[in-house]
């Protein structure tokens, strides 16, 4: 314990008071020693006392009153206070811990233990005053984080709303218009652009959100071409004196033009690592001008946005990507109708709802008659032709819920959900004469060809496998064709 530590020792007893001063001097402290009341106020009102040595046998102090006195009062409430007694007394040494004592000491009391006791407490004491000083600073600090967490809340609230499914230009436009509300903006506008760029485009703008893909000359905007070239936020707190604009203030002058904006922002964004453009935040004339701690407020939410966007653009492609693999996964790439794969999964689920909500499904396997005479005589181009031609029809002829796919080489294959068999056997019909009817492209002399059909239906309460609907509907076709060709049978 570093000597200096100031000790104040009060006892009417005078030898004891002696003894303890002698033996505390002795260890280092700075020791003052007062036999009465009055003298201990007075030590006290001198300077403060690291650590009260406190006799409860002094005269003219009833029950402990002296200690409540100096712990009422905060000038010394946090001096600790150990407390001497001649009498072993549990009750009062209870009582004295209650009051607020530090620590009591029975008498006789050896110099160790003496200098040991108040070594304890004075280092006590030292730590509390260093955990009051952490406590202090902690409270500053979450004062500080309060209102950080205010500005951070507005962030995330911001951040939330632009990080879902959205699509960048839908990003943009939220950015835009929350940063405006946040900041109490008039203006504030996403402008696309790279660096060099004469033109820019206004992607979307909280003052008029109708104003989407308008260009804008970007040398009437000094700001965002600094922007842009330097890559670094551009404050400008008064638009009428700062140099930016010298030459814009010149024409504005000659034109006879007034100019209602006060201060700008320009906050250059990239994607990824491409300059992608500049966030123009503006104020008005009446309004109060725009500070650093706005730009570091509006860079904060656009730089952490910018992962969002970036995301939305990676999803926004991804999706057109996976829509294409989905179609070319399912899509017969010849006629655009569905591949067989596509079509045993749809017929697989027509026929599970069929027998779920005990209805019919049919199916018509349509084969083109002599189609190898088409290729033969007029080449595989022109039979190409017939056959997307044919499935354009089938597509024309079907309902929404109806399925089209080729099955393989000439064949076709139509799925009719909630249709018994004569209504299956009609609607072929209508499909074999159509196509008979048909004269396909000049180039390939006007050609013409003929169907055969085969239809099967499935009606509760039976339960025919695919590809046991498929050989009904094979059979059938089969005895089509055997029958002289360009004909129905079930």
């Amino acid at each position: 314990m570093p000597s200096g530590k100031r000790v104040v020792v009060a006892d009417d007893n005078r030898a004891e008071l002696s003894a303890m001063r002698t033996v505390l001097q002795d260890a280092g402290f700075d020791v003052v020693a007062v036999a009465t009341r009055a003298e201990l106020y007075v030590a006290l009102e001198v300077a403060p006392a690291d650590l009260l040595l406190l006799s409860i046998s002094m005269s003219g102090v009833r029950d402990l009153e002296l200690l409540t006195e100096l712990k009422g009062d905060r000038r010394w409430s946090e001096t600790p206070v150990m407390m001497v007694s001649d009498l072993v007394d549990d009750d009062a040494t209870e009582l004295t811990f209650v009051l607020g004592a530090a620590d009591f000491l029975c008498r006789p009391l050896g110099p160790r233990e003496l200098v040991a006791r108040v070594q304890a407490q004075l280092r006590l004491q030292r730590m509390l005053s260093m955990s009051k000083h952490a406590l202090m600073r902690a409270e500053e600090e979450i004062v500080r984080a309060r209102e950080d967490a205010e500005s951070r809340r507005k962030v995330v609230d911001i951040l939330h709303e632009v990080t879902g499914d959205l699509t960048s230009d839908e990003i943009y436009h939220i950015l835009a218009r929350r940063v405006a509300r946040t900041l109490k903006l008039s203006r504030c506008s996403v402008i696309l652009a790279k660096p060099g760029d004469a033109v820019g485009v206004v992607a979307t703008a909280f003052d008029n959100p109708s104003l989407r893909n308008f260009e804008i000359h970007l040398d009437r905007y000094p700001e965002i071409m600094a922007a842009l070239a330097h890559g670094t936020p551009v404050l400008v707190e008064d638009v009428q004196s700062n140099p930016l604009y010298v030459d814009i203030r010149r024409e504005w002058a000659s034109n006879g033009t007034q100019v209602p904006v006060r201060s700008v922002i320009a906050l250059p964004f990239s994607i990824g690592t491409v300059q992608a453009g500049v966030f123009f935040l503006r104020r008005m004339v009446d309004e109060e001008p725009l500070t650093t701690e706005d730009v570091a407020f509006a860079d904060s939410v656009i730089k952490a946005a910018v992962a969002a966007i970036h995301r939305a653009q990676l999803i926004e492609t991804t999706k057109a990507d996976n829509v294409r693999l989905e179609v070319l996964a399912h899509t017969d790439p010849l006629t655009q109708v569905l591949n067989r794969r596509a079509l045993t999964a749809r017929l697989a689920a027509e026929l599970e709802r069929a027998r779920r909500y005990d209805s019919s499904v049919s199916l018509l396997m349509v084969d083109l008659d002599h189609f190898k005479r088409v290729n033969d005589t007029l080449g595989h181009l022109a039979g190409d032709d017939m056959l997307r031609e044919i499935a354009a029809m089938l597509q024309e002829s079907i309902r929404s819920v109806d399925v089209v796919a080729r099955y393989g080489g000439e064949e076709f294959v139509v799925v009719l959900p909630e249709t018994n068999a004569i209504g299956a056997v009609a609607f072929a019909e209508r499909l074999r004469e159509r196509i008979a009817s048909m004269s396909f492209a000049e180039a390939h002399g006007g050609a013409r060809v003929t169907v055969s059909i085969g239809v099967a239906t499935y009606a509760a309460p039976g339960t025919p496998s695919i590809d046991e609907l498929f050989g009904r509907a094979d059979e059938a076709l089969y005895r089509a064709k055997a029958d002289g060709r360009n004909k129905v049978y079930q």
